[in-house]
């Protein structure tokens, strides 16, 4: 078996398998606000819950994809950095995955409104990546 597996503070036991215990959580509630709250009956809790369960949801689920993924891809020992990396990507990814289910649910999601937030996201993720090296 491999020595970082054993390790007590192998990053990936210490924070993937947690991060991966809370998707589920995070996807049961999204599920559950989903099929037991009627958005007719109480907009705004129904609303509220929704995208929070959601934010919560994708991010675990891009945070976990994007650390087994440059896992897979470096084939390096696991680093610290790869998890903090993949936390802020993922929420990235998740806020502008919310963004543009917002602008569905107003009516105004264009083409042109989706790749502004894309863009804006890959700009704020290159001031942070700036500021970081």
């Amino acid at each position: 078996m491999n020595e970082t597996q054993n390790n007590p503070f192998n990053p990936e036991k210490r924070y993937i398998q947690p991060l991966l215990g809370a998707a589920v959580i995070s996807w049961t509630g999204w599920l559950t606000v989903i099929f037991k709250l009627d958005p007719y009956e109480s907009t705004g809790l129904a609303l509220g819950l929704f995208f929070l369960s959601m934010l919560m949801a994708l991010t675990c689920t891009f945070s976990v994809l994007g650390f087994y993924l440059r896992k897979w891809i470096t084939k390096n020992e696991i680093s610290i950095n790869y998890i903090n990396t993949s936390i802020r990507q993922g929420l990235l990814l998740s806020l502008c995955t919310l963004i543009c289910v917002a602008f569905l649910l107003l009516g105004v999601l264009t083409w042109w409104n989706g790749l502004l937030v894309v863009a804006i996201i890959i700009l704020l993720e290159f001031y942070v990546t700036s500021k970081n090296y």
